[in-house]
């Protein structure tokens, strides 16, 4: 039975973070048109924003619940003891980032903690998918191929955290005037622009799944 809810558990990953990315999606689509009222483009920007975490924290959850799984079905030859020191930290960085996230920008001490922490996960995942895949470590293919997956997706969603840069001083403009032509063309591009890294991580995240489900060696 507990193998089957962190089954389960593990498989809800891609359901969550691919169905909360395309709300996310289709809520920009209102936020970038010209045609909408301020109020109206701000509130799905709102909607956006609050959407949006539900891809941020399933990427947090990937890496504990798969490793779980893999150590529980055998797959990795890990302490127990390490596999739950991953899981509180990685619990402990989903609390950051909700951190972050509640506190709408600021407490810059926090958000510079959670992008420090990316770039330490990012790290770490990129050396042990790499080593695995060269055999520096024991690691099943299939298992190694998605820790550089995860390593991708964590890259790219830091690539688009700098892609937005641009939308908060249009955004500022764009309530404190009203919306103008250059205002509208900078979150226009923005969103373009991010739109790309978003469906990279879509094809990344559903390539994940079929590793999970083919397993290959």
């Amino acid at each position: 039975m507990s193998l089957s809810l962190l089954t389960l558990l593990h498989i809800l990953i891609p359901v969550y973070w691919l169905g909360g990315d395309l709300g996310a999606f289709y809520g920009s689509t209102f936020m970038t048109d010209p045609k909408r009222t301020v109020g109206e483009r701000m509130m799905a920007l709102k909607i956006l924003n609050n959407i949006d975490m539900a891809p941020r924290t399933t990427l947090i959850l990937a890496l504990p619940t798969g490793l779980a799984l893999a150590w529980a079905k055998g797959w990795l030859d890990v302490p127990g003891i390490a596999v739950a020191a991953v899981t509180v930290g990685f619990l402990a960085w989903l609390v950051l980032a909700w951190v972050v996230h509640l506190q709408h920008g600021s407490g810059a001490g926090f958000k510079k903690l959670d992008i420090t922490v990316r770039y330490v996960v990012l790290t770490a995942l990129a050396v042990a998918g790499l080593g695995g895949l060269v055999g520096t470590f024991a690691i099943p293919f299939f298992i190694a191929l998605k820790l550089c997956i995860l390593a991708c997706c964590v890259t790219l969603g830091l690539i688009v955290r700098k892609q937005l840069v641009p939308l908060f001083g249009a955004i500022r403009v764009m309530t404190s005037t009203g919306p103008t032509p250059e205002s509208d063309a900078t979150i226009a591009a923005v969103n373009s622009r991010a739109r790309i890294s978003v469906l990279t991580i879509w094809a990344l995240v559903l390539l994940a799944s079929f590793l999970g489900i083919a397993t290959p060696t």
